[in-house]
């Protein structure tokens, strides 16, 4: 492994064939301290100004330049592409061609078109569940080029940044993705459940005695911050957790905020502490105004004084019934990033999960693996135009756990 200031050195000469100009240290901004960075891609395909954070500015800066080369990567993918059917690539795969992905696990529009004998873009990705056996997947799946007009055949799938990963290793890139897609699973389920209204999953963060979650806990506290904790890992298994952080106070200019951010991991500690950052990292994108994609509305909700009020008080309000003890979250360690994939497809497995999809992009960067993770029948994002639930969220909308055995079952 690295270290985050290796990485720096490795990507350093590459940042002005990506497109970035320029990363902004907007950490004084904020009160909370943490170090949070923005880069800039003028010309970007999608997202011009990607996020980062860390515990210092260094692994601040690596966070939102791997973000950033990542997301060029998937706006200039140089790989071959395949217009067919699904009709078409099923018939060739029934001769002993390449098998397809399951596209009815796959993420749903409600605007869709998609039908088995419309022709589409596809592309070769890597079934892990097969010991990387080549496996055909939409290619809108994959790509972010968000420009118009969209390639042929576009308007079938939800197309999005989830699952698309960097690292110094393609097994490190793997499971961030992984990580990242059972993530965005468990927030939807999570958000089903009633979000911060569900009292099963709080967490009692004074039971956390992790040093790096404690010390930045310490630190949003001292920042007069609220800071509500919930435990959503889902049947899943991995551990995944959303933060709520809202003022106590207001700014010298009197402005309000309230933010989220989410992490999963094998490791708890690690989990909760991606959770944590990118709730102080989003506060940060609220009040320096950096997230392009987003509508005025978000910002202007952020800091919304009633809002903000209602978030705090429910953050503070006693946890019933008592909260979650940090001993009993799930947690898995392991000693290197193969044991770490290995565990993440085992549990997959074990809710039914058939197919892990990965397909790799070219690296225009020497020593940095870029890919992206599909994985067919984990829920979408949720709040996305157009969503549609999957079959775990259906299952979750009757009653029932994702798995099938009645709510409140699973831990």
């Amino acid at each position: 492994m690295r270290s985050p200031a290796e990485t720096l050195e490795i990507i350093r000469p590459h940042l002005p064939a990506m497109g970035i100009t320029r990363v902004a240290n907007i950490t004084g901004l904020d009160r909370i301290g943490l170090p949070v960075v923005a880069v800039y891609r003028p010309n970007a395909r999608s997202v011009a100004v990607s996020q980062g954070k860390g515990v210092d500015l260094t692994a601040a800066r690596v966070s939102g330049l791997m973000e950033a080369i990542e997301s060029w990567h998937a706006e200039h993918p140089d790989m071959p592409l395949r217009l067919a059917s699904l009709a078409e690539l099923s018939e060739r795969a029934a001769g002993g061609g390449i098998a397809v992905v399951d596209v009815s696990g796959l993420p749903r529009l409600s605007v869709s078109g998609f039908h088995a004998h419309k022709p589409i873009l596809w592309c070769e990705g890597r079934d892990l569940m097969r010991g990387d056996a080549p496996l055909w997947v939409p290619f809108e799946l994959v790509h972010t080029n968000f420009t118009r007009p969209l390639p042929a055949g576009s308007g079938n799938f939800m197309m999005s940044s989830n699952g698309l990963s960097s690292g110094n290793h393609r097994l490190e890139a793997i499971s961030h993705g992984l990580c990242e897609v059972v993530e965005r699973d468990c927030l939807a389920l999570w958000t089903l459940r009633g979000a911060t209204a569900d009292a099963v999953g709080r967490l009692d963060t004074a039971s956390v005695d992790a040093p790096s979650c404690r010390a930045l806990l310490d630190r949003l506290h001292a920042a007069d911050q609220a800071v509500g904790v919930w435990d959503i890992t889902s049947d899943i298994g991995l551990p995944a957790f959303q933060c709520v952080i809202a003022d106590r106070r207001s700014s010298p200019i009197g402005q309000v905020y309230s933010s989220r951010g989410s992490g999963c991991h094998p490791t708890r500690e690690v989990a909760l502490l991606r959770a944590l950052t990118e709730a102080a990292q989003t506060r940060l994108t609220y009040i320096a105004g950096t997230r392009d994609d987003a509508h005025r509305d978000m910002f202007e909700e952020a800091r919304n004084a009633d809002r903000v009020t209602h978030i705090r008080r429910q953050i503070e309000a006693p946890a019933t019934p008592p909260a979650r003890r940090w001993e009993d979250v799930a947690d898995h360690a392991s000693g290197s990033l193969d044991e770490d994939v290995a565990w993440e497809l085992d549990r997959l497995r074990a809710v039914g999960i058939g197919q892990v999809a990965v397909v790799d992009f070219e690296s225009r960067v020497p020593g940095i693996a870029v890919t992206r993770v599909v994985v067919p029948g984990l829920e979408g994002l949720h709040d996305a135009p157009g969503y549609i639930p999957g079959p775990r969220a259906a299952a979750l909308a009757r009653g029932l756990e994702p798995g099938g055995s009645e709510r409140g079952t699973q831990p």
